[in-house]
């Protein structure tokens, strides 16, 4: 299947074209179609599968008819990375058909923000709080709105942004498109479906389980050896870029800290860090001068880095959907990926949850002298196999503090053409 199947205005597939896709994805092939006959839509797809082409797309078809320079769009996000993808994904995809955005969130001066909204801004991807703050102030315009989208809907609930999504809806007029997307769709998010979508289009891709090319393997560990047996695993794995998360901000600062003592090309990302320092992290880390990340769930929305071969759950995630978002930064784009999950006896409940939606996919491993038993019974013996034997995903390099200085430029790969938003020739991923 094509993205000729849609019919794109001339100049919206010339932006696709120029991207070098043309094979639409499940949820933008069921998604796409209905968004463009103006229906409203509540789409479920796992992450890294392209919901946000799914819905940038058929607005850009939407806006080339009508008035330009009026906000017609309105993307609400929960965070400030994931807003700004997006603003970027419409860059490219509406470039040639010369349809502006703007990005909208806090962690900067609002007064360069007020300035941008007096110009001419067909869409607006913010955060809820910010937006908030431009309508309090009434410098910002929502009374053209046609089409709203709220992206990572179950996300938003999670951080406490309903109210203020409840608050914001009431400034846009009745008359409008709706849709609202996201990779899980807990009972708390259909409810707020029903209310503010009309009639709506239900889509689900698969179910809300991580993506299928993710390899899964539990760690059983103390706390105190955590730190240890994540330098073992880095020395000793082939990875390209690695994404680390940890439970609090604290905690991520201090395993970076940890980490660029010993060697390692590493950055943190985290709420303590000004807009500033969270955009350097992430371009530094896009662009390979930071091999390893370590970051708090902040980064489980909203990165897309091709090159993360490896999540590790240093400190376990919260909920299963939780897990399922963080890992979701592999394995993107139908590439494979490697999720390990460090735990301790207090994360028994949650693993033994975890074994039951992942079934054999996951596997437990011990590192001699750093990990040890699962703490109940029920768990499955983990691999007697140590750490050297786990290589995976033949051509990645070896992570090693002690020959980081020694390796050959050559090995990197990290050029300017494995750095698209989507992997060539592949399936549209945004």
């Amino acid at each position: 299947m094509s993205f000729e199947k849609f019919e794109l205005h001339a100049k919206i597939f010339a932006g696709v074209q120029a991207l070098g896709y043309t094979v639409p994805t499940p949820i933008q092939l069921k998604s796409i179609p209905p968004i463009m006959e103006g229906r409203d839509v509540m789409g479920l797809a796992q992450t890294g599968t392209g919901k946000t082409a799914a819905f940038v797309l058929p607005i850009l078809q939407r806006l080339m008819q009508g008035p330009r320079g009026h906000i017609r769009a309105l993307i609400i996000a929960p965070t400030r990375e994931l807003s700004e993808q997006t603003h970027k994904a419409i860059g490219q995809l509406g470039r040639r058909a010369q349809i502006h955005s703007a990005s909208i969130y806090g962690g900067v001066g609002i007064g360069s923000q007020i300035t941008r909204l007096r110009d001419k801004v067909d869409i607006i991807s913010a955060c809820p709080g910010r937006l908030l703050d431009h309508i309090q102030r009434n410098t910002i315009d929502l009374s053209h709105v046609e089409v709203l989208v709220l992206d990572e809907a179950d996300h938003m609930f999670d951080m406490g942004f309903l109210p203020d999504v409840r608050k914001i809806v009431k400034h846009l007029p009745k008359q409008r498109q709706t849709l609202l997307f996201s990779a899980t769709m807990p009972n708390d998010i259909k409810s707020l479906a029903n209310d503010l979508l009309l009639n709506p289009v239900n889509i689900e891709i698969g179910h809300a389980a991580p993506v299928e090319t993710i390899t899964h393997k539990f760690y059983p560990v103390q706390m105190s050896s955590k730190t240890e047996l994540l330098k073992n695993i880095l020395d000793n794995t082939e990875t390209d870029s690695v994404l680390v998360f940890t439970r609090t901000k604290s905690r991520a600062k201090s395993v970076a800290q940890q980490l660029d003592k010993s060697g390692y090309k590493v950055t943190s990302l985290h709420g303590n860090l000004s807009q500033q320092k969270r955009q350097q992290s992430l371009d530094g880390f896009r662009d390979g001068r930071y091999e390893i990340m370590v970051a708090t769930d902040i980064a489980a929305r909203g990165i897309d880095v091709t090159r993360i071969s490896h999540v590790i759950n240093y400190d376990m995630p919260s909920t299963a959907d939780a897990y399922t978002h963080r890992i979701g930064r592999t394995g993107r784009a139908s590439k494979i990926g490697d999720a390990f999950t460090f735990v301790t006896a207090d994360d028994a409940g949650l693993a033994h949850s975890l074994k039951r939606v992942l079934g054999d996919k996951l596997q437990y491993r011990s590192v001699d002298g750093l990990t040890i038993g699962m703490p109940s019974d029920k768990a499955p013996a983990h691999s007697n196999r140590g750490a050297n034997e786990m290589k995976f995903n033949g051509g990645r390099k070896i992570f090693s503090a002690r020959t980081q200085t020694k390796r050959s430029p050559a090995r990197r790969s990290f050029d300017n053409s494995n750095r698209s938003l989507w992997s060539p020739r592949s399936p549209m991923a945004v």
